[in-house]
């Protein structure tokens, strides 16, 4: 009985406090993420008060979150969306892979890591958070936004590319033999391109299995439907979160609608508690030996996210603000990152991995959703007043506008 007061006590008063932060968030328009990163960091290990009996409990809460998230965020688009957004968007998936896999590298290598550990950080620094992403695009209320389909495919196409770097890093980790590695990796691909044909394919069918006009039905089949997929997803070496993305895919019409506004309060509880627990795994004490080569990292793998973002919405034809809007809000790392330094960690290669891992992905979640809102107000105002210096030569701008792509190239809306 004891430890269930405990429990309850804890677990309220993490609610509570997230509550509040929110709200004083709120009160100064901006996302409440670093706010409830910081919650984790108090009440985590080293911090000024440990959790004791609720710790199990708000890592299945994480988990759940993370799930969440991605589900809500594969609501917005159909699979039509997705195949279309993955054909003309590929180029983008490579050249973000490129420009923020190589810091990783190189960093690794020059601290005399070992190949091994160049490719898992190499992963750290490439995959963008798409948890907090989606959180900060709903805070921001840019989902409606025309770069917003740029952003989402390109954390699609990462999302969808840990269904194939997960198995191989986890057979480097391991010392497996190519034939074991490949077998995993072939596993793998075949589960998420099975669920991706079950999602365009027969989309309609499941939608229509889902439907139903009673909320509380609606409610338990997608969210036991989702949790199912993403737990077999996982089970076979798939993410989790890629499951859900394509659940969430594969609902369409009326049921999407009803799903999206039924399981919008449950998202956001559980996706607070996500960056809690975040949080709550950082030993305060380890930071600061590693916090200057993890600014240096974040420093530079935040500007190759915004030259991404940037390129790959120009190159969709969005304008110049949209193109700082994507780039902006690219910066943030989280979930992934974190499993794959774990990975690092519980095989130890390297024991200085795990706590740069998380400077790291602290300083990037934190900084993320302020790129998100300012970098394209600061990038306005910087080249706005480069034009207005005297001398400047050329014709003056015009003023920004939405394009839209066409056959003859990108014309003004």
């Amino acid at each position: 009985m004891h430890s269930s007061a405990t429990f309850l006590i804890e677990f309220g008063a993490i609610i509570l406090g997230l509550g509040l932060l929110g709200r004083f968030a709120g009160r100064f328009q901006f996302s409440p993420i670093p706010l409830y990163l910081l919650a984790g960091l108090a009440f985590g290990e080293g911090g000024l008060l440990p959790l004791g009996t609720s710790e199990e409990f708000v890592a299945i809460g994480a988990e759940i979150g993370v799930i969440l998230l991605l589900l809500m965020l594969g609501l917005e688009y159909t699979a039509t969306d997705l195949v279309s957004n993955l054909k003309t968007q590929y180029p983008a998936g490579l050249v973000d892979a490129a420009l923020n896999a190589l810091p990783g590298a190189a960093m690794a290598l020059l601290l005399g890591w070992g190949p091994v550990a160049a490719v898992v950080l190499a992963g750290v620094t490439w995959i963008s958070s798409s948890g907090v992403i989606a959180k900060v695009l709903g805070d921001l209320g840019r989902l409606g936004n025309r770069e917003t389909p740029v952003i989402l495919s390109i954390l699609v196409l990462e999302d969808l590319s840990m269904a194939v770097y997960l198995p191989i890093i986890t057979a480097l980790l391991a010392g497996a033999g190519l034939a074991a590695g490949s077998a995993t990796l072939a596993i793998a691909l075949g589960v998420a391109g099975l669920v991706l044909v079950v999602a365009v394919r027969y989309g309609r069918h499941l939608s229509r299995f889902v439907s139903s006009d009673d909320p509380e039905k609606l409610l338990l089949v997608v969210l036991g439907l989702t949790l199912l997929v993403a737990g077999v997803a996982q089970q076979l070496q798939v993410s989790a979160a890629v499951g859900a993305f394509l659940v969430g895919i594969a609902l369409s019409g009326e049921v999407a609608e009803g799903a999206h506004g039924l399981l919008s309060p449950l998202r956001d509880l559980f996706a607070a508690v996500f960056f809690v627990f975040f949080g709550l795994h950082t030993d305060p004490a380890s930071i600061p030996p590693v916090l200057l080569p993890a600014l240096a990292l974040a420093l530079v793998t935040a500007g190759t996210k915004i030259a991404t973002g940037y390129w790959a919405a120009k190159r969709a034809g969005i304008s110049a603000k949209g193109r700082w809007r994507a780039g902006g809000t690219l910066v943030a790392r989280g979930e992934f990152s974190i499993v794959i330094a774990g990975l690092a960690v519980t095989s130890g290669i390297e024991p200085r991995l795990g706590p740069l891992a998380t400077a790291y992905v602290l300083i990037l979640v934190i900084i993320g959703p302020l790129t998100a809102r300012f970098t394209e107000p600061v990038a306005t105002r910087l080249t706005g007043r480069l034009r207005r210096e005297p001398g400047a030569t050329g014709a003056p701008t015009p003023p920004d506008r939405d394009l839209v792509p066409s056959p003859d190239g990108p014309v003004e809306k």
